[in-house]
């Protein structure tokens, strides 16, 4: 990815970034609503019930490069940092988040950088959720620029969950106490538990509803 600095301090740099990047959510945005229609038409049934989208702070990114102990540039921003552009998926149940992960990765002009399977393998805190790294081309007037898009997809519960440990998270500055740490951890469990019976119960409404069209 390649960025023109007009001057200097680096304004205009950062005023083409946040195009790029704006571009790359709209479109991907644009392609997950596609799908989701095209999934009700098909299947009368929509896997994705809402989408979030946002641009990472500069404030954010620079925190995050000097985290990893790379310099404030807008070099190292687009290298190293893969999250300047985020949408987060929210869906019903956990067998729509692969579903939905697997339409993303058969569109042609979308490539698969990265996964982290946080359902299969939850973090510690009991975080879960499933990350994809994409990269999507954005076509501007004098050439194509690859732009990463962070796409994280979970259930209305899973993000609820995530929602209370981001506030912790910062309410603490990343050091709760002991108690409230494990009783997240707790909650996290209940939170899987719901999902998967909550999963199983919609498969066993739409097992009654496929027995009662074959007896009709």
């Amino acid at each position: 990815m390649e960025f023109k600095t007009e001057n200097g301090d680096g304004i205009d740099s950062w005023r083409e970034v946040t195009l790029v990047y704006n571009s790359a959510l709209r479109q991907v945005e644009t392609k997950l609503e596609i799908l989701n229609d095209e999934f009700q038409h098909v299947h009368q049934y929509n896997p994705i019930e809402h989408i979030k989208a946002r641009i990472k702070t500069p404030e954010s990114i620079v925190k995050k490069l000097k985290r990893h102990g790379y310099e404030s540039t807008i070099e190292n921003m687009v290298k190293y940092v893969n999250d300047i552009a985020g949408i987060r998926v929210i869906c019903s149940f956990t067998s729509d988040i692969y579903r939905i992960a697997d339409m993303i990765g058969e569109q042609k002009d979308i490539k698969v950088m990265g996964v982290k399977d946080y359902i299969t393998f939850p973090k510690a805190s009991g975080y879960k959720s499933y990350h994809m790294i994409v990269s999507i081309p954005v076509y501007l007037s004098d050439r194509i620029v690859d732009t990463k898009v962070e796409i994280q997809i979970r259930t209305v519960a899973m993000d609820f969950w995530a929602s209370l440990e981001h506030k912790i998270h910062y309410k603490f500055e990343g050091d709760a106490p002991e108690y409230i740490r494990n009783e997240l951890v707790e909650c996290a469990k209940m939170v899987s538990d719901l999902d998967a019976r909550m999963l199983s119960l919609n498969e066993e409404i739409l097992s009654i509803g496929r027995t009662q069209e074959e007896g009709a």
